[in-house]
């Protein structure tokens, strides 16, 4: 079945949606790390408490995207790309509202654990909808157009947290997500999935059968294990910038600013990592491209010396630009496997890897506490370098998508 020429344009209503959804999605995923101190304190936590509450609250957050990744990619393939895009962005908009309503930490959790099943479900379905409905030779465009326009996101939720209290805060992020609902831009189905939704003989968003053929398995995985260095990075490097600098001998660091910094590296690294593989003509050798950037870049955070504020900021832009290789990450797990599975995939491998953080974080606390190296920038350097190695690893093993027909299904 051909598409509607209308949706082979770059910048078609698929491509415009998803990207505003994401943009609102990295929005409200990014806030509560702007907001997480001010909220807490207002709401009566002093101390450890405060830390500890956080840290509850993370969690149940990467719970909730957890289960959305599994949940959403498979009602994804088995119930269609837009109801999904659709539904994940008014879910997390309206948890989004009640969060700034939130009274106690047990409501701030339940809003937050919702609020993570909204967002694990956006990008993934945007990301298949728009492989699927723009032409191979432009499809690497309007993925790099929904990464790079979604991370803004980040920078916005910085400003925002400048001038708001927490509560207007959140009010903003469910506004706009609601907003682009009441927009009403109309988004068609690919026909790919019209095709194959219209045979009774092809099972569809089968999760457990990734697990049950050695190929499947292998390239779910690999697919997996080359987003580890994203969130070292973004989940300890950036996330500790205040502890970082405190090591190196800088005062004054704080977070919000350290994450502005490693989003605008990200945004431009996405539009040039998307670009390079359109120029190219591949995924895998932008890929390997990035991973490098990326171990120059870890380097230079962990054994610079940094006399300012300014020059430690600039790193965090250099990480992030080193990074920016997520679009390219998301848009080979969509093109790794047929139609029947690829939301399945497409969603599930970025949740996933975001939750890698939790064995990440353990082990690096583990490693930079007195029972392990006793020193944080050591600690890093060890996580870092087998976060990258495996990252390396499974590239070596891939196979290049970039000229791939996607009209084909996995045979279940």
């Amino acid at each position: 079945m051909s598409e509607n020429p209308a949706s082979t344009r770059i910048l078609n209503a698929a491509v415009i949606v998803a990207a505003l959804g994401y943009f609102v999605d990295i929005y409200d995923l990014l806030l509560f790390g702007f907001v997480r101190v001010k909220s807490l304190q207002d709401l009566g936590f002093q101390g450890q408490a405060l830390t500890d509450t956080g840290i509850s609250l993370l969690n149940w957050q990467m719970a909730g995207m957890l289960l959305g990744g599994l949940l959403w990619g498979v009602l994804g393939d088995k119930k269609g790309r837009v109801r999904v895009l659709y539904f994940s962005i008014f879910l997390y908009s309206v948890a989004n509202i009640l969060n700034g309503f939130a009274q106690t930490a047990t409501e701030y959790a339940i809003f937050r654990f919702l609020a993570g099943i909204g967002l694990a479900g956006e990008l993934g379905a945007g990301i298949t909808l728009v492989s699927e409905i723009l032409p191979k030779e432009k499809r690497g465009y309007g993925t790099m157009l929904v990464a790079s326009i979604g991370l803004s996101g980040a920078l916005l939720a910085w400003v925002v947290d400048q001038f708001f209290p927490w509560r207007t805060c959140y009010f903003v992020g469910g506004g706009l997500g609601l907003l682009l609902l009441l927009l009403r831009i109309s988004v068609s189905e690919s026909g790919m999935f019209r095709e194959v939704q219209q045979s009774k003989h092809i099972s569809r968003g089968n999760f457990l059968s990734l697990f049950t053929d050695w190929n499947r398995f292998n390239r779910f995985v690999r697919c997996l294990l080359i987003g580890f260095p994203t969130w070292y990075v973004v989940g300890v490097l950036i996330t500790l910038a205040p502890e970082f600098g405190r090591a190196k001998g800088l005062e004054g660091i704080t977070g919000g600013h350290a994450i502005a910094a490693c989003y605008t590296g990200l945004i431009l690294g996405d539009i040039a990592s998307g670009l390079l593989s359109q120029y190219l003509r591949s995924r895998l050798k932008v890929m390997w491209i990035f991973l490098t950037l990326d171990t120059l870049a870890v380097a230079y955070y962990l054994a610079g010396g940094f006399s300012t504020a300014a020059s430690f900021y600039f790193a965090h832009f250099l990480l992030g630009i080193s990074v920016g290789f997520w679009v390219i990450f998301v848009t080979i797990g969509a093109e790794q496997f047929g139609t029947n599975l690829r939301a399945t995939v497409a969603t599930s491998v970025p949740n996933f890897a975001r939750g890698m953080l939790v064995p990440i974080g353990a082990s690096f606390k583990w490693l930079k506490s007195p029972a392990g190296t006793g020193d944080i920038v050591t600690a890093a350097w060890i996580v870092g370098a087998v976060c990258i190695a495996i990252a390396f690893a499974a590239l070596a093993g891939m196979k290049e998508t970039f000229h791939e027909d996607l009209n084909y299904v996995e045979t279940i």
